[in-house]
């Protein structure tokens, strides 16, 4: 497994418990909506728009030094990129609530990176002051945070959804266990072999998208 994720099961931990206030909208695009940014990203390291280094040991969680990323990881273009997201939302499916949540939920991306990262996040694209509260200095933190989130927001998504068939149940069930096998492995597997090795495994992210939208479709929601 390469290690190219940073934070992981909080983002898709926010996505299972938006589906709370967001109902219509599909567990599939409320987890494109939380990784959106980091969707981009892998992309634009293979294009070379923006740029990391394989420096083993900067943190206790990730060997990556995020180098500069503020096309997809400014709070800036965060905003930008959820109203971007929020905007296409609501021209295909005319709901202003679901295009509020799936905006927010891009945007949300920001926050909860700056609780993990160090201080490497900047505001805008330029000279912009980085930040970053730098919980990645400790791995067990990091894992007590993110397995807390994922864990709460599939609660959430538990009590406001009821299965439709097996494949409902199992398929949540198998979705749950493989996000969860690929945060220990990235976590403990070894550093990636290359910034565009980073940028390629990205894209399989799409995965978990579509596993969303999948699941979500052998469930229905509890009113």
């Amino acid at each position: 497994m390469i290690r190219e994720s940073v934070m992981f099961l909080g983002h898709f931990g926010l996505g299972f418990g938006l589906k709370r206030a967001a109902p219509a909208v599909s567990l599939g695009t409320l987890f494109l909506a939380v990784e959106f940014v980091d969707l981009l990203w892998p992309t634009f390291l293979v294009l070379g728009l923006e740029h990391v280094e394989i420096a083993p040991g900067i943190t206790a969680v990730t060997p990556l030094d995020f180098v500069d990323y503020p096309i997809s990881h400014s709070l800036l273009m965060m905003i930008v990129w959820g109203l971007l997201f929020g905007g296409v939302y609501w021209a295909i499916k005319k709901s202003r609530s679901g295009a509020v949540v799936c905006g927010l939920a891009v945007v949300s991306h920001w926050f909860l990176d700056w609780l993990m990262h160090r201080p490497d996040l900047p505001l805008y694209p330029g000279n912009s002051p980085l930040l970053g509260l730098g919980l990645w200095k400790s791995l067990a933190a990091t894992m007590l945070l993110e397995f807390m989130v994922f864990a709460v927001g599939l609660a959430i998504y538990l009590r406001a959804t009821q299965a439709i068939d097996r494949k409902g149940t199992v398929g949540l069930w198998a979705l749950v266990a493989f996000l969860v096998v690929v945060y220990l492995g990235n976590l403990f597997g070894p550093p990636p072999p290359s910034v565009q090795a980073i940028g390629w495994a990205g894209q399989a992210q799409w995965l978990f998208v579509a596993a969303g939208y999948w699941v979500d479709r052998h469930r229905r929601t509890i009113r």
